[in-house]
This record gives C-alpha cells, structure tokens and sequence, in this order.
C-alpha cells in the first residue's frame, strides 16, 4: 500500500481534532484533506498521461490533468 505524506500542520489539526475533541479544526482540516487529495488525483494522471500504453490513453489522461490544473485552452498545444 502506498503512504501519503501530509503537512505538520495537518497533522497537528488531524492530532487536536481526533485525541483533544477540540471541533474548531474541522473547517481548516477539511480544506487541508481536499487539497491533498486534488493533488494526488493531479499526479495520478500526470502519471498516466506518461505512461499509458495508447496514445489516445495519454491524451486523455493530459487533457484531464490540463483541466484540473486549469490550464485555459487557448495555452495548450
């Protein structure tokens, strides 16, 4: 199984919220778990986009990532 890493920060919020009942982090967590979990959804099909067997796979996966990272079409080739 693969490991994620994530901020101290977050990590310290993730310790507050679960050991110390302390419920104002929830909001600030939250946002931290969406951002990572984008980034891991953006290296995933960079990654495919990479390495996938069919060119029409990896220009799939490149338009996805594109889009995700909100590159305007007009600035891609």
């Amino acid at each position: 199984m693969k490991q994620v890493q994530i901020s101290e920060e977050l990590f310290m919020l993730l310790l507050k919220y679960h050991l110390m009942d302390i419920e104002e982090c929830q909001p600030e967590i939250r946002k931290g778990l969406e951002h990572k979990l984008d980034q891991m959804v953006k290296r995933q099909l960079y990654t495919t986009y990479k390495t996938a067997p069919t060119e029409e796979e990896r220009e799939k996966a490149r338009q996805e990532y594109l889009d995700k990272r909100g590159i305007c079409g007009d600035f891609r080739w």
